[in-house]
């Protein structure tokens, strides 16, 4: 199975949130814990609204 699919069908847990202000690179941070992390069974996820120029990063279990 191809780590998409996996991961497609895997149930994803909120473990935490936290919001900051925009910083152009953080997505080099998220990419380098997902790359580093990913047998530890978590995933990073990061989101940007532009309405108030803030950043949020969510960790989730698989």
């Amino acid at each position: 199975m191809a780590e998409k699919e996996h991961l497609e069908k895997a149930k994803l847990d909120l473990i935490a949130t936290k919001s900051f202000k925009s910083y152009d690179e953080m997505y080099k941070v998220v990419d380098f814990l997902n790359k580093t992390l990913k047998d530890k069974k978590v995933i990073f996820g990061l989101t940007k609204n532009k309405s108030n120029d803030t950043m949020s990063i969510s960790i989730y279990e698989i």
